[in-house]
């Protein structure tokens, strides 16, 4: 079962990607979650654009679903960009947020979802991540 988004966001308690996932380590008994990031990711070089300009003052505008999802995808840039200090470039940024959005997606899974959560600590189920 492949579930696959733009920046392999999770963003929302409620969304698509839990559900599915729900269904899959539920439903279908799948034993293996793994969440790849990859290179060159738009998504997340447009959510690391969308962090420095609202941290350079321009707060960006929300008028579409792509924007709401880049905004949501700022939080691991802002992480990341903070993590390399001030003097880190904008694509040291997007390559570290890649690594962290994976982290980032597993964290939410198991914040999010009791049923995944709960198959996880009993070692019913394992999340890997990667890029």
């Amino acid at each position: 079962f492949v579930l696959r988004n733009a920046g392999n966001a999770c963003t929302h308690a409620e969304g698509s990607m839990i559900g599915s996932l729900e269904f899959c380590v539920g439903a279908l008994g799948t034993k293996m979650v793994m969440v790849l990031g990859h290179t060159a990711c738009g998504a997340i070089k447009g959510a690391t654009a969308t962090h420095l300009q609202s941290k350079a003052g321009n707060k960006p505008k929300v008028a579409k679903a792509l924007d709401a999802l880049l905004q949501g995808l700022s939080v691991v840039a802002s992480k990341a960009a903070d993590e390399l200090g001030p003097k880190a470039t904008e694509e040291q940024i997007v390559n570290h947020t890649i690594k962290l959005n994976v982290f980032h997606s597993i964290e939410f899974l198991l914040q999010y979802s009791p049923l995944i959560r709960e198959k996880v600590a009993s070692g019913e189920v394992e999340i890997q991540g990667g890029v």
